[in-house]
């Protein structure tokens, strides 16, 4: 199969037939053996039942419906696991991503050899001062700290090579953070593509601020399990040693003291209580790194999730 088209939606029932049937145009136009895979992430409206409509009218259509809502990244890992094409392109539903760039992300993949090509939305039609200008802060904060050089990280239009998506794991907040997993995974021919953004047909946006605070969480979280999970030791025994041997150093400087004038006071100076909070620090610091030594990062529930229905998977 060429391509898997991933969607996750939330209230999106609007959207869909159109979203669909551009979908089908591209991919006979282009002559692409694909799948869509739908993602309904708790919908409070009609979209399950237009998914299973969409596929009664086209088998290539697939749906998974969430018992309740997981958000994005739950429903982007769901149907990773599913996915069958060559290229993995995600979109969302809202009609802001046109089917159109396809083509060309494919391409870029298979034939320019890319792990992954985010879209670029160059120009957008969203709020300001609301979402412009925090994901302009946003994007360039993690470009910062990823070392990876891209525009537009929220971008929902990617494409990837399947096997990427079969080496990554996303929950949280992550799904901005993508290209991060891949390059910590070992993928690092990641491309640009500037898109089309259009304007917001159907429904009302979804985002909120709320998600700038806990994606900036989750970055700190990559970061580290991306240099760490691996080595935690390295990362807290070096901070543990940093601060026993402080703690050390100035132990030895008070008893040195206590040794050449007897009436020196020890107990009674700001240093001795700063020794000691030194090498209570130090020795926790060795312990949590003992620890996340026999610790898996990983914990086997942690992307378990109660899926109500399935079509065509």
């Amino acid at each position: 199969m060429d391509i898997s088209i991933i969607i996750p939606l939330l209230d999106e029932a609007e959207s869909l037939p159109e979203l669909s049937s551009w979908i089908e145009k591209v991919m006979q136009e282009n002559k692409f053996s694909y799948e869509v895979i739908f993602v309904d992430d708790g919908s409070e409206d009609n979209s399950w039942n237009v998914i299973e409509q969409l596929r009664s009218q086209n088998e290539n259509i697939k749906g998974i419906k969430f018992q309740r809502n997981y958000g994005k990244s739950a429903a982007l890992n769901e149907a990773f696991r599913e996915a069958q094409g060559d290229v993995v392109i995600t979109m969302d539903a809202d009609l802001q991503d046109s089917p159109d760039e396809i083509p060309e992300l494919y391409k870029m993949v298979m034939t320019d050899g890319f792990d992954i090509v985010s879209g670029w939305k160059k120009k957008r039609y969203d709020n300001t001062f609301t979402k412009n200008i925090p994901s302009k802060f946003f994007n360039a904060v993690t470009r910062k700290v990823s070392g990876i050089k891209l525009h537009d990280f929220n971008c929902g239009l990617k494409a990837y090579k399947n096997k990427v998506v079969k080496s990554i794991e996303v929950y949280g907040e992550m799904h901005r953070y993508i290209p991060v997993l891949a390059k910590w995974s070992g993928f690092k021919k990641i491309g640009e593509k500037v898109v089309a953004h259009r304007a917001r047909k159907f429904g009302k946006s979804k985002f909120g601020m709320r998600r700038f605070v806990n994606g900036f969480l989750d970055l700190l979280s990559i970061s580290f399990v991306g240099k760490f999970s691996k080595r935690p030791m390295h990362f807290f025994g070096l901070w543990g040693s940093l601060f026993f041997l402080i703690g050390l150093g100035i132990s030895v400087y008070l008893i040195v003291s206590k040794i050449i004038d007897s009436s020196f006071p020890i107990t009674n100076r700001p240093g001795f209580y700063l020794a000691l909070t030194s090498i209570v620090i130090g020795m926790q610091l060795f312990l949590a790194g003992f620890i996340g030594e026999l610790i898996s990062r990983n914990s086997p529930s942690r992307n378990s999730y109660l899926i109500e229905k399935k079509t065509g998977l």
